[in-house]
């Protein structure tokens, strides 16, 4: 038998480690809609709640209700970037207006280039687009692009659905999980106790993530559209949808985002206005993530630069580019975990960006979203052997 030290210790917590990494990774149909499902309670918990208990709506219609309301922002989504996608079509359509926008492109390309252009890649003065070498590159890849976007795009409809009903259900018996699952953890009530203040710290730290970086992103999405609207881009509001998208991945996304409407004003305008686009893009973004963030978010959700990078490396590596939008909720809710025990908390100080460490956490004031009575109950009435445990328990 091995000995158990420190040694022995760090190898097992490395092999637990790694057995849970590879578990995730092969159980990723499973996983991921699950953690979308309950992050999406989380979020419209408060929703459904508000319906109910204002509007006195019945608690299954109110989750109806709210998930309903996110399939229709999905598609307001998706019709926008359909539409995009059609007159970018059309555009490139008319054989003549793509000549006379890469000729265009080439003569500013060829000012600002320090070396000649490769005449294969970008001739000058062709006699049709067939001839634009880096057209044809263009044209080969589309096959490919469309059909990983199929396969994905049919992939991810089926986990939709799937994920839309699972959060119906978790809504619909939110409470009721929510007391069975504080139980697992033994019959104490100081143990209940500390694990209901630990869920319910999980959930507002995912539930304030989300949210705000959803109104954080909207904003952002309004004022580039604007600025991009400004500098006269031919898809100024597509790109600006793209951001408020792709900004939900940490450091990587802005990057991402910040390539199209650079091409745009490049191709389209000029020089001087692309670089004034992405200047301003910049600089909107570093204000975003130094003063918006840390003002809105508050000191919880503060993750140094490193840890981030780490999460979504590992994420990445585990869920692909679903790892990488679910890095922070995931984080976030890691990070409630550790703070919440002694013994572990110098991991959640460590995963910050301050120096000094966070104080103690007091009592959470917030309550999950209530459901109504009976709502755990078989057809919202108590059976036998409900009657008879409340019977005793009065007793």
């Amino acid at each position: 038998m091995l000995p158990f030290n420190t040694a022995s210790r760090i190898g097992l917590s490395v092999l637990l480690l790694l057995t849970g990494v590879v578990g995730l990774y092969l159980g990723e149909p499973v996983f991921v809609p699950l953690l979308i499902s309950l992050m999406l309670a989380t979020v419209l918990g408060p929703a459904a709640a508000w319906l109910h208990q204002t509007l006195k709506i019945r608690w299954s219609l109110a989750c109806i209700t709210v998930v309903i309301l996110l399939v229709v922002a999905n598609l307001l989504i998706t019709t926008v970037f359909a539409a995009s996608v059609a007159r970018v079509v059309n555009q490139l359509s008319d054989e003549k207006k793509v000549k006379e926008a890469y000729n265009e492109f080439r003569t500013k390309l060829e000012k600002m280039s320090p070396g000649p252009l490769d005449e294969g890649l970008f001739p000058k003065n062709p006699e049709s687009i067939n001839q634009i070498g880096i057209l044809q590159y263009i044209k080969d890849a589309v096959p490919y692009v469309v059909g990983q976007t199929a396969k994905y795009g049919s992939l991810w409809s089926w986990r939709l659905i799937v994920t839309l009903f699972i959060t119906f259900f978790i809504l619909l018996e939110g409470r009721m999980l929510a007391r069975r699952a504080v139980a697992i953890f033994g019959p104490s009530d100081e143990v209940q106790a500390k694990a209901t203040e630990v869920l319910i710290e999980m959930a507002n730290q995912v539930r304030t993530y989300l949210v705000w970086r959803t109104i954080i992103n909207l904003g952002l999405a309004i004022v580039m559209g604007v600025v991009y609207q400004m500098a006269d881009l031919s898809q100024a509001w597509t790109w600006a949808i793209l951001l408020a998208v792709l900004n939900y991945i940490p450091y990587f996304g802005p990057v991402l985002a910040s390539i199209p409407p650079f091409l745009d004003a490049f191709i389209l305008s000029n020089p001087a206005v692309a670089l004034v686009v992405f200047i301003i893009f910049w600089v909107v973004i570093v204000l975003e993530g130094y003063l918006i963030v840390p003002l809105v978010m508050g000191r919880n959700m503060d993750l140094n630069a490193t840890t981030v990078m780490l999460a979504c490396m590992l994420w990445e590596a585990v869920w692909g580019m679903t790892g990488l939008f679910l890095a922070m909720p995931i984080m976030a809710a890691i990070k409630a975990i550790l703070h919440h025990n002694p013994e572990w908390r110098v991991w959640a100080d460590l995963m910050s960006s301050t120096d000094d460490p966070m104080p103690h956490p007091s009592p959470p004031t917030a309550t999950l979203a209530p459901t109504p009575a009976g709502a755990d109950l078989p057809n919202g009435k108590p059976d036998a052997a409900h009657a008879e445990s409340e019977s005793q328990r009065s007793a």
